[in-house]
């Protein structure tokens, strides 16, 4: 009788071969296209630009957007737009309405009284939730918030803040570093802000041979506090002048309150910026609520993509990101925009992801 032996090796290596990762398998995160709005673009009397938050509307296509013109150019405000994501890429940005966000008085904000950052849309009224990042500079001393206004733009109410997120001469968050980042959760149950960097108190900036640790935040939509956690922030990517921080969050699944997409934008003079989209995962981590960090377990947390590597055009200032259509592939699209922070050097761009 002949040796089985070859035979059986030859199978068991096709079977090896077929259940091994392919070398060329692809990426779980691919570009579908980008879209950049010209500079200054004029919309009913007001400057585009700034667009630190994005999320998508009930009505298929439409998106609100927030400004963090902190009411120098014009009056803090938003926008809405149509804007057409598919396998094709991103369509025109059409620019549909914009409103001023106004105060409990009911009128918009002075100017320098507040630092818009991100924007939610409430999945059972249809409000707007956004952060604001406050003020820490000489003599001042304005705490961030988490604020509701109407789709018309008028004051709702506020959520309380966690005691350690205000800001002390000697605690608190970092100027330009507080609640930079929001999305709800558990099906519109929690609200979870994240700040952009470390608390003063939880220790120094990330540098380029170090990371650091900032917080999460998970709090009852009615404002109950329920949890806090530390987030691992990467090292800045290069020498030089520069920082690492969170400047996005978005639930993964609309009714998972523990898996989110992070983006941490990292940033060095001359340098330019490098975007990073995590998958951050905050079953296992310890509620480290207004306590210290010490000997907390953080945040776990992989890679889903790196800007830099999907062949955009230029990788900018990232600032808002929400999930867009699914498509007939079964991906899910990922909408992002950048924040051109009214310079002209920069650019206000649209990018669209597909995820696996």
């Amino acid at each position: 009788m002949r040796s089985r032996g070859p035979l059986l090796l030859i199978l068991a290596c096709a079977l090896t071969a077929a259940l091994a990762p392919s070398a060329t398998a692809a990426p779980p995160v691919r570009l579908l296209g980008e879209r950049v709005v010209p500079f200054a673009f004029d919309f009913r009397g007001t400057t585009v630009g700034g667009l630190s938050g994005i999320d998508a509307l009930p009505q298929a296509g439409e998106y609100v957007l927030i400004s963090d013109d902190r009411s120098a150019l014009q009056s803090a405000r938003f926008y809405t737009a149509r804007i057409a994501v598919d396998g094709n890429g991103v369509g025109p940005i059409e620019f549909t309405g914009t409103r001023p966000l106004c105060g409990a008085d009911g009128a918009p904000y002075p100017q320098n009284t507040v630092d818009p950052e991100e924007i939610r849309v409430d999945p059972w009224t249809g409000n707007y939730f956004w952060t604001q990042e406050g003020e820490r500079a000489a003599g001042v001393l304005l705490d961030p918030s988490v604020r509701v206004t109407r789709p018309d733009g008028a004051f709702d109410s506020e959520l309380p803040i966690p005691d350690n997120e205000r800001m002390r001469p000697d605690s608190g968050p970092q100027r330009n570093g507080a609640l930079e980042a929001a999305t709800f959760a558990a099906g519109g149950t929690l609200f979870v802000t994240a700040l952009e960097a470390p608390l003063m108190q939880d220790g120094p900036m990330p540098a380029a041979t170090t990371g650091a640790t900032t917080r999460i935040t998970v709090q009852a939509r009615t404002g109950q506090l329920l949890a806090q956690y530390a987030y691992p922030l990467d090292p800045v990517f290069t020498e030089g002048t520069g920082s690492n921080g969170i400047t996005a969050i978005l639930a993964v699944d609309p009714l998972d309150p523990a898996k989110y997409l992070v983006v941490e934008r990292s940033f060095v003079e001359g340098a330019g910026n490098r975007i990073r989209i995590y998958e951050a995962d905050l079953g296992a981590a310890t509620n480290v609520l207004n306590a210290p960090l010490t000997n907390a377990r953080p945040v776990a947390k992989r890679l889903l993509a790196d800007l830099s590597e999907l062949g955009l055009s230029t990788v900018d200032n990232i600032e808002g990101i929400t999930w867009g259509p699914r498509l007939p592939s079964g991906e899910r699209t990922l909408l992002l925009v950048s924040d051109d922070n009214f310079n002209d050097k920069q650019v206000t761009q649209f990018i669209a992801l597909a995820l696996r």
